[in-house]
C-alpha cells in the first residue's frame, strides 16, 4: 500500500505547482483522497478532498479559489493544480486516502482522522 506524492518543487510568488498523487496497493476508488499540507513550525492541516467519484469536493479556505483538485480513478491517481502562489502556502504537501467503501459515492472528509493512509508528502516553496 502506497501513496506516492510528486510534483512539488521552487516556484516564485504567483506562480502555480501541479502535484500528483500515485496510489498503488489498495482499490483507489473505494476511498475519498485528500491532500493536507505541513508547513514549518506548524501543525498539518487540511487543504482539499475528493468524494470517491470526483463528483464533491471541499476545499480549506486558505486555498480556496487557487487549487484545483481532481482524480482519475483509472489511472489511480490524484492531482492538485496550485494557482496564485504565496510565501504563506511553503509546505510540505501530503496525499491521503480515507476509506468509503460502504459509504455513498459522493461522501466528503476533510477530518485527518478519516484519513488512513498517508504518502511521503512532496515540498512546495513559495519565494517572495
Amino acid at each position: 500500500v502506497q501513496l506516492q506524492a510528486s510534483g512539488g518543487g521552487l516556484v516564485q510568488t504567483g506562480g502555480f505547482l501541479s502535484l500528483s498523487c500515485a496510489a498503488s496497493g489498495f482499490t483507489v476508488s473505494n476511498y475519498v483522497m485528500g491532500w493536507f499540507r505541513q508547513a514549518p513550525g506548524k501543525e498539518r492541516e487540511f487543504v482539499v478532498s475528493i468524494s470517491r467519484d470526483g463528483d464533491n469536493t471541499d476545499y480549506a479556505d486558505s486555498l480556496k479559489g487557487r487549487s484545483t483538485i481532481f482524480r482519475d480513478n483509472a489511472k489511480r491517481t490524484v492531482y492538485l493544480h496550485l494557482n496564485s502562489l504565496e510565501p504563506e502556502d511553503t509546505a510540505v504537501y501530503f496525499c491521503a486516502a480515507g476509506p468509503a467503501t460502504f459509504r455513498h459515492t459522493s461522501t466528503i472528509y476533510n477530518s485527518a482522522r478519516e484519513f488512513r493512509l498517508w504518502g511521503q508528502g512532496t515540498l512546495v516553496t513559495v519565494s517572495s
